[in-house]
């Protein structure tokens, strides 16, 4: 059995917050797929899709690194991120499909999931979650670029 090691509450907290960060996104990158395949866009859908992936992953390096520190195993998607599916529904019942409409929701989530990482880095971390912290930032904003460009390139 493993002892958790005492961190500050509120590097705690963030990390909570960046394991919902993570599942908010693995949902969102998910649902924007599943649009844009509907209508036909299936490279950007595959490219969300692998980004769903790599949240996922994520999650998975993020909560066993984490266990010597913070339970995270029991965190769900956050009500903030119910809000923006909600939203990104109703955005898709307004302009269908449009690969741009779904990627200016899905970089939006990426703003928040940019912010998440930042306050993460922030705190007070041991090291190892400080190492971990930093590489899936750099990730994350990739991502977030790469999610930026796709919307730019379908504007109309």
């Amino acid at each position: 059995m493993t002892t958790i090691q005492p961190i500050p509450e509120q590097s705690g907290t963030v990390l909570r917050d960046l394991m919902q960060t993570l599942i908010d996104g693995r949902e969102g990158f998910s649902m924007a797929a599943d649009r844009l395949d509907d209508s036909g866009n299936t490279d950007i859908a595959a490219t969300l899709r692998s980004f769903a992936e790599q949240r996922q992953r994520f999650a998975a390096e993020l909560q066993e690194a984490a266990s010597d520190y913070v339970t995270l195993s029991d965190v769900k998607g956050s009500a903030a991120a119910d809000l923006h599916r909600a939203w990104m529904s109703l955005a898709d019942a307004i302009t269908g499909d449009d690969p741009h409409a779904v990627l200016a929701v899905a970089e939006q989530g990426e703003d928040e999931a940019k912010k998440a990482y930042e306050q993460a880095l922030n705190e007070e971390l041991p090291s190892d979650l400080r190492e971990l912290v930093s590489r899936q930032a750099a990730e994350v904003n990739a991502a977030h670029d790469r999610v930026r460009d796709l919307r730019d390139d379908h504007a109309s």
